[in-house]
């Protein structure tokens, strides 16, 4: 077991299967030592997605919070199909959030704080990253939150 795996393990935390592409693109491309993470979308454990706007009496912060951290489990299941290995990970470079906001909501960096806190507590400094977190109007699939990653690897 990997050193990522056992702390994913130790957080009480499970990779799920990597989700085929709903639309033209792949998940990852790799050049050089960079993974470039297309964006990845809040889903739940069953498959279903986290969807609605956050703020103004729809979904809360906190719920915007999960769906970024289930945006970077995601992610992760990406990033080991395609390296084989999370311990390949040196840095996460940069997270680049989008949260589907309701009009006014002006909060988004505490809902990708969920993505942004849960890279660190998995790969510890080698998870600070540079970070952008946009609201926007509409997502894809009314989804709350979408992630994408930059990341270096050992190759």
């Amino acid at each position: 077991m990997s050193s990522v795996d056992a702390r994913l393990q130790e957080l009480g935390l499970a990779l799920p299967e990597p989700a085929a592409p709903l639309f033209s693109y792949v998940p990852t491309v790799i050049t050089g030592n960079t993974l470039y993470l297309s964006g990845q979308v809040s889903r739940k454990p069953d498959g279903s997605f986290h969807t609605g706007k956050v703020g103004a009496g729809h979904l809360s912060i906190e719920e915007g919070q999960e769906a970024a951290r289930s945006c970077v489990m995601t992610g992760l299941s990406q990033i080991k199909a395609s390296i084989g290995n999370l311990d390949k990970v040196v840095r996460v470079v940069k997270v680049v959030g989008f949260v589907n906001a309701a009009q006014g909501f002006t909060d988004m960096p505490k809902v990708i704080n969920g993505a942004s806190d849960l890279l660190v507590s998995i790969f510890g400094e080698k998870g600070k990253h540079a970070r952008s977190a946009v609201g926007v109007a509409e997502l894809p699939l009314n989804v709350a939150v979408e992630i994408e990653m930059i990341v270096e690897i050992a190759i």
